[in-house]
């Protein structure tokens, strides 16, 4: 089987060409889900000289099985709940709630990490793009698209490398675009497309935004108009 995506990085180059056409636009910003959505959005925001921050979402794991979703929970109080998930599992209500508080606590936290002192971003009239590294049951991601209708954005995209269509279809009613270059039929999960697929840790998250935000505020000072000094031999004599 040919593997489309060698490792994120070039998943986020391949979505990056995707999205070529946003270049340009004013108040464009890139959030990268964590942590594994971030590597991919560095990629977008270089390509298209957008800020990158991390936007962070928690899934609500099945208790007795992390990996499936039975929701997700965002910044701003934002939760989907997958029902399908919870009445196939037959998950008690004051189970769903018991997640909910510690995946909570656990965002919390994790924005302090990816932000420090930072507020979060202002997304209030800008053109959004949410990137993470694949969906599986789209929870999380519909999160996301919820709280950036929420705090204002005047589009919002949705991003990844691969996804089952049927998570597409889900996230299209919430998105203004969605952008997918690889949609396999069957999917199996989000790492099988990826050759090179490791975990990222939480400093390589912060190291990230950070680099973004020191490149351009580098090519903003490289692109700003010297000031004429009187008595010089470039100003008026």
């Amino acid at each position: 089987m040919s593997l489309p995506y060698a490792d994120r990085a070039a998943a986020g180059r391949a979505l990056a060409a995707s999205l070529a056409a946003l270049a340009g636009e004013p108040n464009l910003l890139v959030l990268g889900l964590p942590r594994g959505g971030v590597p991919v959005a560095a990629e977008v925001a270089a390509a298209l000289g957008a800020p990158l921050d991390a936007f962070v979402v928690r899934k609500l794991g099945l208790p007795w099985q992390p990996e499936l979703a039975m929701g997700a929970i965002a910044t701003g109080g934002v939760r989907v709940l997958n029902a399908d998930v919870i009445d196939a599992a037959s998950v008690p209500g004051e189970v769903v709630e018991a997640v909910t508080r510690r995946e909570r606590e656990e965002l919390d936290a994790r924005e302090r990490r990816y932000r420090g002192d930072r507020p979060p971003p202002k997304l209030a009239g800008a053109t959004v793009i949410l990137v993470d590294d694949g969906l599986a049951t789209g929870a999380t991601m519909i999160a996301a698209l919820r709280w950036a209708r929420a705090a204002g954005a005047k589009t919002v995209v949705a991003a990844v490398p691969v996804a089952p269509a049927e998570s597409l279809d889900k996230i299209a009613a919430e998105a203004d675009r969605v952008v997918c270059p690889y949609v396999p039929d069957p999917f199996f999960a989000v790492g099988v497309w990826y050759r090179f697929f490791p975990p990222v840790d939480e400093e390589a998250v912060a190291g990230l935004v950070a680099e973004n935000r020191a490149e351009l505020e580098r090519r903003s000072r490289s692109t700003r108009p010297m000031l004429s000094i009187p008595g010089t031999d470039g100003g008026r004599r």
